[in-house]
């Protein structure tokens, strides 16, 4: 096991400086992923038990997250892309703060802490794609992706169940005097310390800005358009995968304690079929990785939609950490492949692709949480949180032809760019 684990380390360490920077920051940020994820929004509930509050609060976030990409591009003109990202982990600790100092937990309010932490993830996920794809190419994308989505699934695994014992520790043998809040303020200023250390180590590299500073365009190719629809279909299960879990277990399974305990549970295998899948996959075989982490999700919620019960939520909790990896590591190397080939043949920076790229993925997640706002207001909660976790998976469904046709018009798109240009000197569109 030792000398497994060395050359594990070996292998890490012959991967290009800068990639190994990017990837270290990101794993530490890990451990704050969860807490925004998971305990915000069981924060909202407990403190005004409204989940349409949950809902608008998600809606919010992401409303900022495009908002921000577009300051970000021309910020990009004068600040480093380190610092820039470094700053978009720092304010979500801010952000969980104002939340936590709300003394009336109103619309008005979790509106705003919702807006912080969408500029927070703004520049976060604006500067880290880009970081990712400068100093990745096509033949390591996996094992990057594979590393970054592992340390993410363990981080689901530890700090849940930490926190969720902490947090009921708290309560029931009254520390704080008590006051939830108060535990909920302190995981807020741990997260903080956290976005510093990750801050430190991703100003240890001297990373290198877009080289064109132009990033807005109204038209782009064919290729493109069909990859904004499946960003636009990954964004309408976002806003379900932020915002109903944490309900449904509030609702039907118990309190944090058992939110972490679940989340926890179903990560153990899944960390390291991930390890495996990204050290070891092909970028031949993500399209299989992409359609079965999206039956498994369609499986979960159909479990979720005829149990609606502890059962069928801890069946869909298992099923939906399994699918968020499964996805992401083979969405986000497709995703860089088509940018690595669109702005050789269009010559436009690789921002502008991770820009518009942001709006896609808006929509998306503004028609799903849209969906899930007016089923818990007009019809009823238990339709927003049984029926249409079941819709939204089963449209998600389309994604695996839609992802199969824009995988072969990347490789025609390629095929025809170097035929056309000969000697284009373009190491990341060699396979």
């Amino acid at each position: 096991m030792k000398n497994r684990l060395l050359g594990e380390y070996r292998f890490f360490m012959t991967m290009p400086r800068l990639m190994r920077l990017v990837l270290m920051t990101n794993m530490i940020y890990a451990f704050v992923l969860p807490v925004v994820d998971i305990f915000v929004g069981a924060y909202i509930m407990r403190s005004a038990d409204n989940p349409a509050m949950v809902a608008v609060y998600q809606l919010c976030v992401y409303t900022g997250i495009p908002f921000t990409f577009l300051i970000n591009g021309f910020l990009l003109n004068k600040f480093n892309v380190s610092r820039l990202y470094s700053f978009g982990m720092l304010l979500s600790g801010i952000s969980m703060l104002f939340m936590m100092s709300l003394t009336v937990m109103s619309f008005s309010g979790v509106a705003i802490a919702g807006f912080i932490m969408g500029i927070s993830f703004g520049f976060f996920w604006a500067n880290r794609d880009f970081l990712a794809l400068d100093t990745t190419n096509d033949q390591n994308r996996n094992y990057y992706f594979g590393v970054e989505t592992f340390f993410y699934t363990i981080t689901f695994i530890l700090v849940p169940a930490i926190v969720g014992w902490y947090l009921r520790s708290s309560r029931v043998h009254g520390w704080f005097d008590g006051d939830i809040s108060t535990a909920y303020r302190i995981i807020a200023y741990a997260v903080i310390v956290l976005t510093i250390l990750s801050s430190i180590v991703i100003h240890r590299g001297k990373f290198t800005n877009p080289k064109q500073k132009k990033f807005i365009y109204w038209k782009y190719d064919n290729l493109w358009n069909k990859f904004l629809g499946l960003a636009a279909l990954k964004g309408s299960v976002q806003g379900y995968l932020v915002t109903a879990p944490a309900i449904l277990i509030m609702r039907l399974v118990g309190d944090e304690g058992s939110l972490g305990l679940i989340q926890s549970v179903s990560g153990i295998l899944t960390a390291f079929l991930l390890y495996i899948l990204g050290r070891t996959a092909k970028p031949q075989h993500r399209l299989l990785i992409f359609g079965a982490g999206i039956v498994v999700f369609f499986l979960g919620a159909l479990a979720n939609q005829i149990l609606f019960s502890a059962i069928g939520v801890i069946i869909f909790v298992l099923c939906k950490v399994l699918f968020m990896p499964l996805h992401d590591i083979a969405y986000f190397p497709i995703q860089m492949r088509i940018i690595d080939v669109l702005s050789v043949k269009e010559n436009r920076s690789e921002f502008a692709y991770i820009f518009h790229h942001e709006f896609g993925l808006y929509i998306g997640r503004f028609i799903g949480l849209g969906l899930f706002i007016y089923l818990a207001f007009f019809v009823s909660e238990v339709v927003a949180l049984r029926s249409s976790v079941l819709i939204i998976a089963a449209i998600q469904l389309l994604s695996i032809p839609l992802a199969r046709n824009i995988i072969r018009h990347t490789n025609r798109t390629i095929d025809k760019v170097k035929k056309e240009n000969p000697n284009l000197n373009a190491p990341k569109l060699e396979i």
